[in-house]
């Protein structure tokens, strides 16, 4: 689960680090009292206006810009909350904006050398050592991939204890390495400490400050502050925590994915216009390979999982035809905890009840059914005797056939 920046920065002050003073508003009215609000203290008013969306490439869609007055601010608001924002992270319509974040800007402090004194920090799970790792670099303010592409020497990564988490030595090692000194570098330490605490705590998979920078305060006195931040969280964790799940922003999320989640489904949107229907994890992973490999591409990750009911299944297959871009569907199930005529029943009911534009009922594109396992003759006697509400279901002998057919079928 994502949060919003605005969000993210709530989070980060809850923990003692320090934020720049910042507004969520959803209105243009709003723009100016905000502006002014998070403005109070500085000799030169300065605010940075943020769309709250969950995708990155703002600033260089314009979707980040810096105000100096509160008409500014109002100006700033107009164009983000009436246009949609396209980036290489975002659909190609766009998405539209509706939460702004207003918040103070603060002087960044030049770097002996050229540059700013902005760095990139940031918690998640390596699955190659499979330990939660802390990453770091000079590196600031810029997409970190490209820096770990074309730089790795500049990314510093520090494994965490399992048990203890983050310690101290740690965390005042890596910002020595960053080039920090004296308070700086025990005031980015104790950033990195409770960042880890936070992580832990609130069951993130990643928790990233970008950019965390050396700015003067309030008293003229130079600190570190996160100014952007960035939060996902486990979903199967967040039963124990109600306050980050009640973050949880629907009109940010696939609305088919939420559809699915309700039924205990899990599925993920993809490009292509083969749908997939898959009983475990690994199956519906190696379904796409091999549909990939057979020249198709798979339109969606959709697993029903080993106890999936007669309804799921039928929701199933209206989530994928939902979709104007499937064109052939492959049902690829091997049934072990899950019985293969419960699946046959699935698709003969959502055959039954699913209604086309026309306002015919019934499917219209290739459906291609491997089914193997428990009740696997029960299941196809089902199929055979529903062809009638199933004129283009072609049954495959093995994952192999089934990939071609329903490859030569949306060919």
């Amino acid at each position: 689960m994502k949060v919003h920046e605005y969000q993210a920065r709530d989070l980060l002050a809850s923990y003692q680090i320090p934020v720049p003073q910042g507004r969520m508003i959803t209105s243009i009215e709003d723009a100016a009292p905000a502006f002014k609000a998070v403005t109070t203290s500085q000799a030169k008013p300065l605010a940075v206006v943020k769309a709250q969306v969950h995708a990155g490439g703002r600033g260089k869609a314009g979707f980040v810009k810096l105000v100096k007055t509160a008409e500014e601010a109002a100006e700033a608001a107009r164009f983000m909350l009436s246009n949609r924002m396209k980036s290489p992270q975002t659909p190609p319509e766009g998405l539209e904006v509706k939460r702004l974040l207003v918040a103070s800007a603060v002087d960044i402090a030049d770097r002996k050398g050229g540059g700013k004194e902005e760095f990139y920090l940031a918690i998640t799970t390596d699955r190659a050592t499979r330990r939660n790792m802390l990453i770091a670099s000079r590196e600031g303010g810029v997409e970190i991939e490209t820096v770990a592409h074309d730089r790795p020497d500049a990314i510093i990564k520090e494994p965490l204890h399992p048990l203890l988490g983050l310690q101290g030595f740690q965390a005042r090692n890596i910002a020595f390495k960053l080039g920090l000194t004296g308070k700086l570098a025990a005031q980015a330490a104790d950033v990195m400490l409770k960042l880890s605490r936070l992580y832990t705590e609130k069951d993130c998979s990643l928790a990233e400050i970008n950019p965390l920078v050396v700015a003067a305060g309030a008293s003229g006195e130079q600190a570190v502050y996160a100014i952007d931040a960035k939060f996902n969280f486990d979903e199967n964790a967040l039963f124990r925590h109600k306050d980050i799940a009640a973050l949880a922003d629907p009109t940010e999320e696939n609305p088919a994915e939420q559809r699915a989640s309700k039924f205990g489904l899990t599925y993920i949107a993809l490009d292509g216009n083969i749908g997939c229907l898959v009983n475990g994890a690994g199956l519906a992973m190696a379904t796409m390979d091999i549909i990939k490999l057979h020249g198709g591409e798979p339109a969606n990750f959709l697993d029903v999982g080993g106890g999936a009911t007669e309804e799921a299944v039928t929701e199933a297959f209206s989530i994928i035809l939902s979709d104007a871009s499937v064109k052939g569907v492959l049902v690829n199930i091997f049934g072990g905890i899950m019985r293969c005529d419960v699946i046959a029943q699935g698709i003969i009911n959502a055959a039954t009840k699913h209604r086309n534009k026309d306002g015919s009922t019934g499917f219209k594109v290739p459906l291609v059914v491997r089914l193997e396992g428990t009740n696997v003759e029960a299941g196809r006697q089902l199929l055979t005797s529903a062809k009638g509400s199933l004129p283009t279901l072609q049954a495959a002998a093995d994952l192999t056939d089934a990939a071609k057919k329903v490859c030569a079928a949306v060919a």
